[in-house]
């Protein structure tokens, strides 16, 4: 099996959102946290470039996800800043 530079991209970015989500379930990152929120984003990309530049045909719901997840992580890293800036902390 060859692996090409958009498998990696994939398995790396599954491997952020697991270990986003398990550093969630073990109280190691905060739900509302940079690291846990720029894991997930990072993931979702990584998955998003393998879905776009892998096999074909393309996988439009699973990429559909991809591109949720990645707005959902961008509002949550831009709304966590806005509370930084505004509560201090």
């Amino acid at each position: 099996m060859t692996f090409l530079w958009h498998d990696w991209a994939g398995y790396i970015g599954v491997a952020l959102v697991l270990l986003a989500f398990l550093g969630l379930q073990t109280r190691k990152l905060r739900g509302n946290g940079l690291i846990y929120q720029l894991m997930n984003v990072l993931g979702a990309v990584g998955v998003a470039v393998s879905l776009i530049f892998g096999a074909s045909p393309l996988n439009w719901p699973a990429l559909l996800m991809q591109l949720a997840w990645i707005g959902i992580g961008v509002y949550g890293i831009l709304h966590s800043a806005k509370m930084r800036r505004v509560y201090g902390s």
